[in-house]
């Protein structure tokens, strides 16, 4: 049995460090081009009611399950072991990819830039960095939680003081009474915003590690969401009443701090940036392995034994592994292509498993219970359509890979997924 050792505080940190990453800094700026003024803040409202059947969709489901691993346990608890691990070594791979590019460039853009690195030491200098967050996540999940809540409120305080600088003030910048954006700027808008709430599906992977799974992994997910709605929007603001210029910003949250308070505020809301991406890093890298984990059934048991410590110490050091190669060689695009792909499979796949295990009554749920996960299915299918040819054939270039790896490890017998299916 696992430690219980995340509390309701620590599951919603977590929430909140997957959902308010390094996007948020720069979104203002994009969502300004696409849907000026006033509208920006309707299509981050709009958005995040659009995901929060996604949200409920996995709060009915973690009720329900105790156990790590999220949306791969409920794939395979819906429709069996291959669903499951197609769902879980998409999301593994698109993890490593998303970890590794974080840390290039919180690397780049902040240690490489302050010591004048380019080229291999860079790399080096991000390997190194890598190395650091993995030793410090394999000392048990108890610290990690405490690093990753820590992380958290060092870059939440920032951006709350952004919009108490704002609050009571108006003004005509960003473009606040500028037209209403067409159909098509609408939709880019809201894509470029749907992307910014991701994140809060990671909690579920922990849910064997909470006190109290059912009442507080659910609570954490919708939580975190709608949280990050609220100072979304309201940051959203603060750039429109202080920046005339918005859409041209190349950093709107560090400049219109700057507007608002001084030179002072712009430093701290551009530290700020560093602080977010090195708490996305490690979040990403204490829960990457954790995907693979989850994978254990198909791919090898020994991928699921934990430490002590609550840590899957052969998971962790695969994922590792393989960032430090990504990192080396320095080249991410295609595995970048993962990223939308992988969300979508979590939120459309979770959804039919709501529906399926509701309609036949499994695991304690009735139909009703259901409600959420036809709009979830809808607003993923409405994303999905944005895919493009490129991000599909690497997908199904993932999915070939992660078969012929499974064809190494023997099926499992009759016995251990009826187990699994009772767990």
């Amino acid at each position: 049995m696992a430690d219980r050792v995340l509390g309701p505080a620590a599951l919603l940190a977590l929430g909140l460090n997957g959902v308010v990453g390094v996007g948020i800094f720069f979104l203002p700026a994009t969502l300004a081009a696409r849907a000026p003024g006033s509208a920006g803040l309707l299509v981050l409202a709009s958005t995040a009611l659009a995901l929060a059947p996604v949200a409920f969709t996995f709060a009915a489901l973690a009720r329900r399950f105790d156990q790590d691993g999220g949306p791969v346990l409920y794939a395979r608890a819906a429709f069996g072991d291959t669903v499951a691990f197609l769902v879980g070594w998409i999301a593994f791979l698109s993890a490593v990819a998303s970890s590794s590019a974080v840390l290039a460039g919180l690397c780049r853009y902040s240690i490489a830039a302050w010591l004048g690195l380019s080229g291999a030491p860079e790399r080096a200098a991000a390997i190194t960095l890598a190395l650091a967050l993995a030793a410090l996540a394999s000392l048990g999940l108890r610290l990690s939680a405490g690093v990753w809540s820590f992380l958290t409120i060092a870059k939440l305080a920032p951006l709350v003081a952004l919009v108490a600088l704002s609050w009571g003030r108006g003004g005509g910048g960003g473009g606040v009474a500028a037209g209403w954006p067409g159909a098509g700027a609408w939709a880019s808008a809201g894509l470029a915003a749907t992307f910014a709430f991701q994140g809060f599906e990671v909690v579920p992977m922990v849910a064997g590690h909470a006190r109290e799974s059912a009442r507080h992994v659910p609570r954490a997910m919708v939580g975190a969401l709608g949280l990050a709605a609220l100072l979304y929007v309201l940051l959203h603001r603060a750039c429109l009443v202080a920046l005339p210029g918005l859409p041209g910003s190349s950093a709107p949250l560090s400049e219109a701090a700057g507007a608002l308070g001084g030179a002072g505020w712009g430093a701290l809301l551009g530290a700020a940036t560093n602080v977010s991406a090195l708490g996305i890093a490690f979040g990403m890298v204490t829960m990457t392995p954790r995907y693979l984990a989850a994978l254990g059934p198909e791919l090898g048991a020994s991928l699921q034994q934990e430490s002590g410590r609550g840590v899957p110490r052969v998971a962790l050091g695969v994922a590792t592994g393989l960032i430090v190669v990504l990192l080396a060689v320095g080249s991410l695009g295609e595995l970048l292509a993962l990223s939308s792909v992988a969300v979508l499979a979590q939120y459309g796949v979770t959804s039919l498993a709501l529906l399926r295990l509701a309609w036949r009554g499994e695991r304690g749920l009735r139909r009703r219970d259901a409600w959420p996960a036809p709009l979830a299915l809808g607003g993923a299918a409405l994303l999905g359509s944005g895919a493009s040819g490129r991000e599909l054939g690497v997908a199904l270039g993932a999915v070939a890979l992660g078969a012929l790896l499974r064809r190494r490890t023997p099926p499992r017998s009759q016995q251990e997924r009826a187990s699994d299916r009772q767990a």
